[in-house]
């Protein structure tokens, strides 16, 4: 999964990063408001960590153009401004959560955990779909209790599948979440992850909607 962070503390910053590479995400680190997306894609990232005390302007006005656009990407809130009203504000401006300064990284890893699951509606660490089971914080897969050999891209193929939760997610979306950092994967390497991670599979789990996307079934 992707990460975007807005951070500027750069001691913070760098903690985090560190943190949450540990756990297997990738991340894009800013420190300015102004270099944060005008436009969030929600094929660009599974989460945001946004703290609303930016050098160059207010995190909390990102947060409300993102969601004045339709934008559905979980939104966590980092903050030093911890008064109930403060909390409130952010919350109801779509905020998917709310930390105060100082925190301890344990707990920020937890409620981000916690906010992707709300978003790939499951209701552990273990994401089940069917007969297949994915473990997110272990980058593992499993099919009828037996684990998948599956490559770190496929895994996340799947894992992007996963988060669609049934419905048909786009080849661009699939695409930047292989390359995060990157340019999106042209179609003939995409389409070749997909036919490896069908094989691992079955291919009866990953229904094509042609030209545009694909879905994972449970089965």
């Amino acid at each position: 999964m992707h990460i975007l962070l807005i951070e500027d503390d750069l001691s913070l910053g760098s903690a985090l990063l560190g943190a949450l590479q540990l756990e297997a995400f990738s991340v894009q680190w800013l420190r300015r408001a102004g270099d944060a997306p005008r436009c969030l894609d929600d094929a660009s990232c599974s989460a945001v960590i946004l703290d609303l005390g930016l050098p160059d302007g207010s995190g909390l006005d990102l947060l409300r153009r993102w969601r004045t656009q339709d934008v559905l990407t979980p939104i966590l809130l980092i903050t030093a401004q911890g008064s109930l009203d403060a909390r409130l504000t952010g919350l109801d401006a779509g905020a998917d959560d709310y930390l105060v300064k100082p925190f301890e990284t344990p707990e920020l890893l937890a409620r981000l955990r916690a906010v992707l699951r709300r978003q790939a509606a499951q209701a552990g660490d273990t994401w089940r779909f069917g007969a297949l089971s994915l473990l997110p914080r272990q980058s593992l897969a499993q099919l009828e209790g037996h684990t998948l050999d599956l490559t770190p891209r496929e895994f996340q193929l799947l894992l992007a599948l996963a988060e669609g939760r049934g419905e048909v997610v786009g080849k661009r979306t699939l695409a930047q979440r292989l390359e995060p950092l990157g340019e999106a994967l042209d179609t003939t390497a995409l389409q070749m992850h997909l036919s490896n991670l069908r094989r691992k599979i079955g291919a009866q789990r990953i229904g094509t909607l042609r030209g545009v996307g694909y879905w994972l079934e449970s089965l």
